[in-house]
């Protein structure tokens, strides 16, 4: 998205990525002002609420400016980078390569510096205009001589010069205004020394500073007890952006939207470790990745075959049932930046080799951090393996707009009644949880059966297929 300014800069305004997305985060800037850029090259990588996109310029020139730093949330149509356009006029490209000042709204001028952009305080593109540039001579401000309160070590207020705006959002503002606390007197608990709700409700209670005794006490002051922690540090807040964001919205929805019901079955799936063994050496197989999943997988698919309006979803406008004749097979995948849920299109319909290439795609490609929108999109059905963490087994929430998920527990040597005799078995634990508002208790425990039973005895995987 582009727009042209004065013939010779054009502006490139923050994509919708992922079909109606109305933000996202820039991570990483790739050019600086000054840099060269040709059409196609990738300029920076930003985040949304469902992956990391790399953006491409759309056209040749010379950035001139960057009009945002790394970890600032941009509104979906703003402009993100200017660029001198190839065979225009040269334009003076600014000394400081993002420029970060915290925009006011009070009719103050701006401070300079490295300040942080808060999310959703961000400059609007359409109604905010950078201040020029000011020579050596003019660089240096006046001092400002009026004393402002801050709070110091014993909690009383002491003067100090007047210094940059107090980091806040709206909200934070507006709650401080409301209960009459100055921002200048509040310790900020933020990252970047943002000012948090916490912080203004902590100012309020806390105690006033206490007046002069008539006659001094000699008493002396009680030691404090030292602060304990595991690094010297007693809390660490973690903004909530990006996939992490938009995955709690979702589950809470989900949750709360959805009738859940989990039902769990162990199984003895010592028969199906011995055809991972097998197919591990089978020639069909070399180069892919053969692992129980994709026999889960592949049991999920038969089963949904044999019990098809499992693969359905809930649309509440319409009040309607919509039953799937595809399946696109979600796999759960933690990854640094939060769980995401990218899916295997058409998984129904591919051979065992087939889908083994497409999860193994799938998994690399969620780890790596290179998922796309789309991947995460239209699925049906959902595997979460919580295995791998050793965790026997969990009660899942559905991935949104699905009517099931299966969690597959750990597989471990137990022991376990096989042939009339106790001997030592590969077991594990299932546990499908699904909407009770399309799938009842009986086509819930079939699907779940089945999965089991293929797992038992994966010959079924022929059989049943």
């Amino acid at each position: 998205m582009t727009t042209m300014t004065d013939g010779s800069v054009r502006e490139f305004k923050m994509p919708d990525v992922g079909e109606g997305l109305t933000e996202a985060e820039i991570l990483k800037w790739y050019v600086q002002p000054g840099d060269t850029v040709t059409d196609g090259q990738v300029v920076c990588e930003v985040e949304t609420a469902k992956a990391a996109v790399e953006l491409p310029i759309p056209y040749d020139g010379v950035v001139r400016e960057l009009h945002f730093a790394e970890g600032t949330t941009v509104d979906v149509g703003t402009s993100i980078i200017a660029v001198q356009v190839a065979g225009a006029a040269p334009a003076e490209v600014p000394a400081q390569a993002v420029p970060v000042a915290e925009p006011h709204t009070d009719g103050e001028e701006k401070p300079q510096g490295r300040q942080p952009v808060l999310v959703g305080y961000g400059v609007a593109a359409s109604s905010t205009k950078r201040r020029p540039r000011k020579g050596p001579e003019a660089a240096a401000a006046p001092a400002a001589t009026a004393p402002r309160p801050e709070l110091n070590g014993h909690g009383a207020a002491a003067p100090v010069a007047a210094g940059p705006r107090p980091l806040a959002k709206p909200p934070v503002r507006k709650l401080a205004k409301d209960l009459g606390v100055d921002l200048a007197a509040v310790v900020p608990s933020g990252p970047d020394g943002i000012i948090t709700r916490e912080d203004v409700h902590a100012a309020v209670a806390a105690p006033a500073a206490p007046t002069a005794p008539e006659a001094p006490a000699a008493v002396a002051p009680a030691a404090a007890a030292p602060a304990v922690s595991y690094d010297g540090v007693r809390e660490t807040r973690i903004p909530v952006k990006g996939v992490r964001k938009a995955t709690a919205a979702a589950m809470v929805g989900s949750a709360f939207t959805a009738p859940h019901v989990t039902e769990f079955v162990t199984v003895d799936v010592t028969r199906t470790m011995k055809l991972v063994e097998e197919l591990k050496q089978d020639k069909e197989m070399q180069g892919l990745r053969v692992n129980p999943l994709l026999l889960i997988a592949k049991a999920l698919l038969v089963a949904i075959k044999r019990n098809p309006e499992i693969n359905a979803s809930w649309d509440e406008a319409a009040q309607e049932i919509v039953q799937k004749h595809y399946v696109n097979l979600g796999i759960a995948a933690a990854t640094p930046r939060g769980l995401i849920v990218p899916n295997v299109k058409d998984a129904h319909v591919k051979t065992l080799p087939q889908l083994a290439e497409a999860l193994g795609e799938l998994v690399s490609t969620a780890r790596e951090g290179r998922t796309s929108p789309a991947a995460m999109q239209g699925g049906t059905v959902t595997i979460t393996n919580v295995g791998v963490f050793g965790v026997d087994t969990g009660t899942p929430i559905l991935n949104p707009g699905e009517s099931a998920i299966l969690a597959v527990g750990a597989i471990k040597l137990q022991p376990w009644v096989h042939k009339g005799k106790v001997k030592p078995r590969q077991v594990t634990t299932l546990a499908l949880s699904f909407d009770h508002r399309l799938v009842d208790g009986e086509l819930g425990s079939k699907v779940l059966a089945d999965v089991a039973a293929i797992l038992e005895q994966p010959k079924r995987l022929i059989t049943w297929a």
